[in-house]
This record gives structure tokens, sequence and C-alpha cells, in this order.
């Protein structure tokens, strides 16, 4: 496995060995031993998965306090571009995101920590994508930041007329909403 740090402290795009033949693939989509070698010591608690068409976009979620929830994600069908924006309040890079394309014929990963929000736009015609989280779902810690943030300038690779997102992710605060309701 292949950990790279990405220029946000934390973040990791993970590469597996992938061990091709006749019969078709194997990998290790997780090694808690090659993940602590990694200075990644999260304690997964929680697997989930969704299928989307292309042009969707989830997110941007994040889980507050104890609920924060550190995140191993990737694609298993189709093709994804993955989103995580640092709201680590004292971080020297707080508000500023990475994005990355996840697809299932490379099979990489990416791993989000605690204090991120996340996301992902469809880029495939369909994707299947799988997370493991290291701490439950509580809904009443749950919160967002409006995907299209204009101060995120995030490129989620899809034309505005093809988005497809809920009526809940279009209604989040801007980062900068957030932040002020935070600080009162």
């Amino acid at each position: 496995m292949k950990f790279i740090e990405t220029e946000i402290h934390g973040v990791y795009i993970i590469e597996p060995t992938v061990f091709n033949d006749s019969r078709g693939y194997f990998f290790e989509s997780y090694n808690e031993t090659e993940f602590r070698k990694n200075d990644i010591c999260s304690r997964f608690v929680q697997d989930n998965q969704s299928k989307s068409s292309y042009g969707t976009i989830r997110g941007l979620h994040f889980q507050n306090g104890f609920y924060a929830q550190a995140k191993l994600v990737r694609v298993i069908h189709g093709k994804v571009l993955d989103v995580a924006v640092d709201l680590r309040k004292n971080s020297p890079t707080f508000g500023k995101h990475i994005a990355v394309e996840l697809d299932a014929e490379k099979n990489n990963m990416l791993f989000i920590p605690r204090d991120f929000a996340h996301g992902f736009s469809v880029l495939s015609e369909t994707a299947t994508f799988a997370y493991k989280c290291d701490n439950s779902y509580n809904g009443k810690s749950e919160g967002g930041i409006l995907y299209n943030d204009p101060d995120l300038n995030i490129n989620w690779g899809i034309p505005k007329d093809k988005i497809i997102t809920s009526d809940k992710d279009a209604l989040w605060p801007t980062l900068k909403q957030w932040k002020n309701a935070k600080i009162k």
C-alpha cells in the first residue's frame, strides 16, 4: 500500500497494491498495521455505501463535536470527484479543500481525518461509493457546508445544468456563515 500525504496535513491518497491474474484481481482495501505505520490510528466502527447517478453531488457533510468522523473512502464501481474541506479551527489550511478523482479501475482511496467536511460528485454514469467511519452517525450532530460556496470555489467536474443534489444539501450555510454562527 502506498500512502501519499496531500497538501492538507492528515489527508492521504492511498493506492493499494493490486494483484492481477487470469481470474481477476485482489487487493487489501484496509490493513490496520499499514495504516498505523503511516500514523493513521483511526478505529473504524461503521461502513456505509451509496449508489448515485451521473451529476449527483453529495455533501459537503460532517459530524460535530463528540461525533466527528474520520473516513476512509473509495469507489467500488464508477468514478467520483471526492472533496474534503478542512474545518479544523487552528489549522493553517482551514477552509482549503482537496479534490481527488477516485476510480474503481484504479482502486485508489482517500483518508479524511476528523473535522473535515466531505462530499463527492459522480463523474461516471453511475457510481457505488463506500466508506469506513471511525465514529457512529448521530443525526443531531450532523452539519454541512454549501457545496457551491463561491468562497470555496470547488470545481465538481459537472456542468451546472446537470447537477443533482438533495434539497438539504442545497440549503447548508456557506463556510463563512457556518464559521460566524459557530463563533457566536
